[in-house]
């Protein structure tokens, strides 16, 4: 059965998000207005397993080849596709009423690296993810999916002004600690334990900006014993959340 013309794009405000993690998440979370959902029998047998009946919206039975129609071919589906309303952007004071550090990306633009940056907030308990508004990528599939249900449970703020988001966190008693290669000691988790942190991140192969840098109240570095001298920026995330954890 073929699609009808407009069905391969979703609406305006709207977003295809496939794959059973992004999926199962997005019919959990309350925030998120659904609009369709469709899935091959495999997959509907395996959401249900992971999150049993009744849902919020009766699933479409369809072949993959639809989905793939639908998403193209390169999507990771695993079969199941819902068409959910863009998430409500968060107000950053209501944000850090939630307990842990705070994840500041600056010009960090590709979806799946802020995805997996998601998932590893998600495990780390941070409190949320701010992205710069024109140097980020939109809410898509792709980032849901590197996310792995992690867009449902930590929120994605957009911001105007970088910089100025950091005065803010300032103001809030956050310590703003820059993640940098050339940063003059390594980072060290021990050392914050009276501080709430906000860690700031630069973008892939530019790092910091130096208005950015600027804005820090320190610099630290990843300590690297091989011959690399940078890790990809979800990795150093990932690595970075792990040590601030280790003052607990």
């Amino acid at each position: 059965m073929a699609l009808p013309p407009q069905a391969a794009e979703a609406p305006r405000g709207t977003v295809w998000l496939y794959g059973q993690h992004a999926v199962q998440a997005a019919l959990q979370n309350p925030a998120r207005r659904l609009r369709r959902l469709m899935a091959t029998e495999e997959a509907e047998a395996t959401l249900t397993g992971r999150l049993p009946k009744p849902w919020a919206l009766t699933a479409e039975m369809v072949d993959r080849g639809r989905i793939d129609q639908l998403l193209g071919k390169d999507a990771v589906h695993q079969g199941i596709a819902l068409l959910a309303d863009l998430l409500p952007q968060p107000v950053l004071s209501a944000t850090l009423e939630r307990p842990g550090p705070v994840l500041v990306l600056d010009q960090v633009n590709d979806p799946r690296n802020i995805g997996a940056i998601l998932r590893s907030a998600a495990a780390f308990g941070v409190a949320c993810v701010i992205v710069q508004e024109r140097h980020a990528p939109e809410e898509t599939g792709s980032l849901a999916k590197a996310a792995s249900g992690a867009l449902e449970s930590v929120p994605l703020l957009r911001a105007v002004n970088l910089a100025r988001t950091l005065v803010m966190l300032k103001a809030a008693n956050f310590w703003v600690v820059g993640l940098d290669a050339e940063g003059p000691t390594a980072l060290d988790g021990g050392a914050f334990v009276d501080r709430r942190v906000a860690l700031v991140l630069g973008g892939e192969g530019s790092g910091l900006r130096r208005l950015t840098r600027d804005s820090c109240d320190e610099l630290s570095k990843l300590p690297m014993a091989g011959i690399m001298e940078s890790l990809n920026v979800s990795a150093a995330t990932a690595v970075a959340l792990y040590e601030l954890g280790r003052k607990r």
